[in-house]
């Protein structure tokens, strides 16, 4: 990731109240959905990227999960979550950073969370990037939750384009070390009253090499 994408997403934290960012939702109901489905246990090690200012770690947490890892490139999103949290920032592992540059250890969690990270990855490398660093840090038979902008969302989001993608697309780049467990469809509209198309899918990392 370039220096002039992270200064980017600081500066759209930095710019103002969270909740009027475009891709800002009180509470990610779809993504609670479908990790609920999969009933983690309270050890279960979990990740969040690009994790920005939501309120998913705040729900995590109330459902007594105790090792959640939240990543993101800006710091100022970072800071908006945990003085949020207040004493329960405690329980959560703060890193910053881009998830195609940062050190995960292999094997580490079992379950993957991304909504809308992956849909800015309009390079093919990136891509391919992105998925070496999931393979690496998810454990054989962990999950993936992962939401991108749908085939007729905007071509662009926060003044970048996006890589749009249909459900067989996705299944299509996860490829098969991937089993898809269930989808979702999700009609975001943002605080300024644009409509933007979501894919979720939940997939399960099969053990093979």
């Amino acid at each position: 990731m370039s220096e002039k994408q992270r200064e980017h997403w600081e500066g759209r934290y930095l710019s103002g109240a969270t909740e009027k960012l475009g891709w800002y939702r009180p509470r990610l109901d779809t993504s609670l959905e479908l990790i609920r489905l999969l009933s983690p246990p309270c050890e279960a090690r979990l990740i969040d990227i690009g994790c920005g200012a939501s309120t998913l770690v705040d729900d995590l947490l109330a459902e007594d999960l105790d090792s959640v890892t939240v990543l993101d490139v800006s710091p100022a999103a970072l800071a908006v979550a945990r003085t949020r949290l207040g004493s329960l920032a405690d329980r959560v592992d703060w890193r910053v950073g881009s998830v195609l540059e940062v050190d995960l250890t292999p094997d580490t969690f079992e379950l993957w969370h991304d909504r809308a990270v992956f849909h800015f990855l309009v390079e093919e490398g990136d891509r391919r990037q992105y998925l070496r660093q999931l393979r690496s840090a998810l454990q054989p038979g962990g999950h993936v939750v992962i939401g991108t902008f749908g085939p007729t969302a905007p071509a662009k989001c926060s003044g970048l384009p996006v890589q749009r993608h249909t459900l067989d697309e996705l299944m299509a780049t996860f490829g098969p070390r991937f089993r898809l467990v269930e989808s979702r469809e999700e009609a975001h509209q943002t605080p300024g009253g644009t409509d933007q198309p979501y894919v979720y899918a939940l997939f399960e990392r099969l053990n093979q090499l």
